[in-house]
């Protein structure tokens, strides 16, 4: 049994409860929030600090850890085309172990303890040996390519069965916290032929479809010019929307995609650091929160972002759509909401996480208020000191599962020394192969 006593609980239940009181853990399940006639087995000590739900990034790239700062100054295209795609390719299964091991490093020293992530088209496993080992929940697959690409192209049935057979090999691993997911990439990458037969094995095997969709206005049009449709059109047309999909970015939807996406309950996910880096635009999920349109906030990747910090996110998803909606727009528990409940419940896991309520698992962090940035704390809203004043290093514990992954500056399951320094090996090695810098 854990007890962490003395803290601030921000529950984002559904009456959005903060409250002082304990909350008491047994396995891996929040049992009771409040006093109580138990003796713990580890008292967590959460003076002058808040005690809220892990952020959930619904869309991230393990695999590009390893590139942060090799794509800087790019939009989309050309980024993908003369860095990711070249980078990617030159993979070998220790580099994306190495790769997911910094970037999950990253997450969980800044509060993050759910990703869905899309790898690379090789090398795989590699990732999900990072993950199982780390502790973190994930739904993460391989990237499916089949359009042909002098890089990183597969045969459409070669391809799928490899992500099939990972799916068998890493589904439900570890009672579920590790998932799998059907990742094709984007429409440019993707023959249609591989796009009905992904859409078929998700709806027999009850899997998410992750992809990308409307990041660029450059890519809308040249997936219209290939596909004759707009992006979500195609998806439609393709059947994936019969199912659980989540399409990052958004930034270009027109009203009528929009109205797909609300209608078929698709999860769209908010990277506002990267479309901002990539010179994408800025989504207006302002009018997908009108149209009540279900969404998360997410950091993409390093090298388009060039970090994975949750907080940073938070922070701009709010304040980017103040000047185009108002100052009322994105109001600060709103935004939390979106980071951790509307990330959990695009990802079909709102009945395991997202919030601090009894029968939950505990996926939990806890963020320090006594910073300088914190001061003073007189008249402090809690959903605005997270959203606009709180940063990663406040965090002080991430947990998952009821397991206490990050705790005061050091990670338990994973060697940071180690993990950088053969990560900076693995960029070297990598980058000569991909004959780059």
């Amino acid at each position: 049994m854990i007890q962490i006593t003395g803290g601030t609980v921000i529950t984002m239940d559904p009456a959005y409860r903060v409250v002082q009181a304990d909350v008491w853990i047994d396995e891996s399940y929040i049992v009771h929030i409040g006093p109580w006639e138990k003796t713990a087995d580890v008292v967590i000590q959460a003076q002058n600090q808040y005690v809220l739900p892990g952020l959930v990034q619904p869309h991230v790239h393990l695999c590009q850890t390893l590139f942060r700062g090799m794509g800087d100054d790019l939009d989309l295209l050309d980024w993908l085309k003369t860095r990711i795609w070249p980078l990617e390719a030159a993979h070998d299964f220790d580099s994306v172990h190495v790769s997911a091991q910094l970037g999950i490093a990253e997450l969980l020293r800044s509060g993050t303890t759910t990703i869905l992530d899309m790898e690379t088209v090789s090398h795989t496993e590699g990732a999900f040996h990072a993950l199982a080992q780390s502790g973190i929940r994930a739904i993460a697959g391989k990237c499916l390519m089949d359009e042909p690409h002098p890089l990183l192209y597969e045969p459409t049935e070669s391809a799928l069965k490899e992500s099939l057979d990972l799916a068998a090999a890493w589904h439900g691993f570890d009672r579920g916290r590790i998932q799998y997911g059907l990742a094709p990439r984007f429409a440019l990458s993707v023959t249609d032929d591989l796009w009905r037969l992904v859409a078929e094995e998700a709806g027999r095997r009850h899997l998410i479809v992750h992809t990308h969709v409307a990041e660029s206005q450059r890519e809308v049009q040249e997936i219209l010019a290939h596909k004759g449709l707009l992006p979500m059109h195609h998806l439609h047309a393709m059947g994936l929307t019969r199912g659980r999909l989540m399409a990052a970015h958004g930034v270009w939807l027109t009203k009528d995609e929009l109205t797909i996406v609300r209608d078929y309950q698709v999860g769209l996910v908010h990277c506002p650091s990267s479309n901002l880096k990539l010179a994408s635009g800025v989504a207006p999920i302002s009018t997908w929160q009108e149209q009540g349109i279900s969404f998360g906030i997410s950091a993409d990747g390093a090298p388009c972002n060039n970090r994975l910090d949750g907080f940073e996110e938070m922070r701009l998803a709010a304040l980017l759509q103040k000047p185009l909606f108002g100052a009322k727009s994105m109001l600060a528990r709103t935004t939390l909401t979106q980071a951790t409940f509307g990330g959990a419940k695009i990802l079909g896991l709102d009945d395991r996480i997202g919030s601090i309520e009894v029968g939950k698992e505990a996926d939990l962090i806890m963020v320090s208020q006594k910073g300088v940035h914190h001061q003073p704390m007189v008249y402090s809203d809690p959903y605005s000191q997270i959203v606009y004043q709180a940063r990663s290093d406040d965090v002080s514990m991430t947990m998952v599962a009821g397991r206490v992954l990050y705790q005061d500056d050091r990670l338990l399951t994973l060697d940071e020394e180690r993990v950088i320094g053969q990560a900076e090996k693995a960029i070297r090695r990598v980058a000569d192969r991909a004959n780059i810098l």
